[in-house]
């Protein structure tokens, strides 16, 4: 598993944006304060802060609608998801639904930890 980013699940997503790319120099990946998705990385690149609008992940994923506190996601990158989740079920990971596949790049499957935060497997298609 590679670390690609954690991402913040945000209220207002404009003043995020501007926050962590006026504020902290973070280089966003599109320069647009509107959302409702951004992905801002620091000079060295190797991971990078992601915010994403609430209303926006509960429109595209809505089997998380439960999640209404959550304020972060953690993303890690897997290179086959269906023999990850196999893995993760032998060891006893309950997953938050099916594996899907959403903005027709990313194959995606969610978990939650023992204290509920937010996991989210990628497979890049």
């Amino acid at each position: 598993m590679e670390l690609v980013q954690v991402r913040l699940i945000v209220d207002d997503f404009g003043s995020m944006f501007r926050f962590y790319r006026d504020v902290l120099g973070l280089t966003p990946q599109v320069d647009d304060d509107k959302g409702p998705y951004g992905k801002l990385s620091p000079p060295s690149g190797h991971a990078a802060i992601a915010l994403q609008s609430r209303a926006h992940l509960r429109e595209t994923l809505p089997q998380l609608a439960t999640g209404t506190g959550d304020r972060a996601l953690i993303a890690l990158k897997v290179v086959d998801l269906d023999a990850t989740v196999v893995a993760l079920r032998a060891r006893g990971a309950v997953l938050s639904s099916d594996p899907t596949t959403a903005w027709g790049r990313l194959k995606l499957v969610h978990l939650r930890d023992p204290e509920q935060n937010l996991i989210e497997l990628q497979q890049w298609l």
